[in-house]
């Protein structure tokens, strides 16, 4: 009998994210269930999920605050409880977002938050509607929170290369962190020169198989957001901190699942995010106090560099990832303000006595 194909690590990924979803729709109202289905084909999984909490997160607070929707379970709600809605009931639900308590804690939500929901809702509704099962839209009369653009964080060129020198040696770190970064120095080099040399998610590069990286171009195959596989290429710095990495990888015997896995943690196991995550806070803690630097600030250095170095909003698209060139330019609007503000300097009319 032939094995079972090994799901890889995006596989694995979008799998546990449908076993969520069922559990999550099981605290759902029936009819939700028709609503995931008709999405399924042009969303992903995880789309999919963070729908879902958020449309609980609405039924459970319509039903704690809504006398008619007080007086039944949530999962006994029926179609015709969303007619029974108001714009007023979703504006009061929104307000409500920016904080609330839930299992002992304070939970607030800013205006990216708020608008994340109500883009839900609105999908939610909108299925209905258009689909006539039910007759008023009140998402759609609700407007979406302003937006306010937001600074990028990034590390300065000089702040790149004290990040890098710091994982190198470890000269700020305590003892007892010192005494991980002998087993991970060199993975730690190489996983952070390839996020500040490449602008990959965090969740692409943990991603990566052994078979994913191909030397003979300097490049690296991933699995962007949708789904969809990319070749992204690295340079000379790459190049070095993945080659040495490699040198000590053939040496660890992974455990058993894990054996593909590019980079491994402490444990044989393939790295997660959350562990990358907190590799990142850790180093850079020690470069700057000032900036909350996350993976994602990394790929925003990346990002910053490359438009300051080429001025091509289309190249740091295409590299980046991103689907519409509009969310790249949204991103580095400073830095073209800034270019335009030394253009004015270029040009002299007349020379200065």
């Amino acid at each position: 009998m032939a094995a079972a194909k090994k799901n890889n690590y995006h596989d694995e990924q979008n799998k546990q994210n449908i076993l969520k979803m069922r559990a999550v729709l099981e605290t759902l109202p029936a009819f939700c269930k028709t609503f995931f289905r008709g999405i399924e084909e042009y969303t992903s999984a995880r789309t999919r999920l963070a729908y879902a909490y958020d449309i609980r997160l609405f039924f459970e607070y319509i039903h704690e605050r809504n006398p008619v929707c007080s007086k039944m379970e949530i999962g006994d709600f029926p179609l015709s409880i969303l007619d029974q809605l108001t714009r007023i009931d979703i504006e009061e639900y929104l307000e409500y977002m920016s904080l609330y308590q839930k299992d002992g804690r304070d939970i607030t939500n800013d205006e990216r938050g708020k608008s994340r929901k109500l883009a839900a809702l609105r999908s939610f509704y909108n299925y209905f509607y258009r689909s006539e099962l039910i007759e008023t839209n009140p998402a759609a009369l609700v407007s979406m929170p302003k937006l306010h653009d937001k600074e990028i964080i990034r590390l300065e060129p000089n702040e790149v290369a004290i990040l890098l020198d710091q994982v190198e040696d470890g000269s700020k770190l305590t003892k007892k962190e010192l005494e991980y970064h002998k087993k991970t120095k060199i993975r730690d080099v190489a996983l952070l020169t390839l996020l500040l040399g490449t602008g990959i998610r965090v969740s692409e590069c943990v991603g990566l198989d052994l078979n994913d990286v191909d030397f003979d171009v300097c490049g690296i195959k991933i699995r962007r957001k949708g789904g969809y596989e990319a070749f992204v290429y690295f340079g000379d710095e790459v190049e070095t901190a993945l080659l040495d990495y490699l040198e000590e990888r053939q040496h660890i015997i992974p455990v058993e699942g894990h054996e593909d896995a590019l980079f491994l943690s402490l444990q044989n196991r393939r790295i997660t995010v959350r562990a990358v995550e907190n590799l990142v806070k850790k180093y850079a803690s020690r470069v700057t106090t000032l900036k909350k630097i996350t993976p994602h600030k990394l790929r925003s250095t990346y990002g910053t560099s490359l438009y300051q170095e080429t001025g091509d909003i289309y190249l740091v698209a295409d590299v980046l990832g991103h689907k519409d060139v509009n969310t790249t330019r949204k991103h580095y609007a400073a830095q073209a303000d800034e270019r335009r503000r030394r253009a004015a300097q270029y040009v002299r009319l007349r020379e200065k006595p």
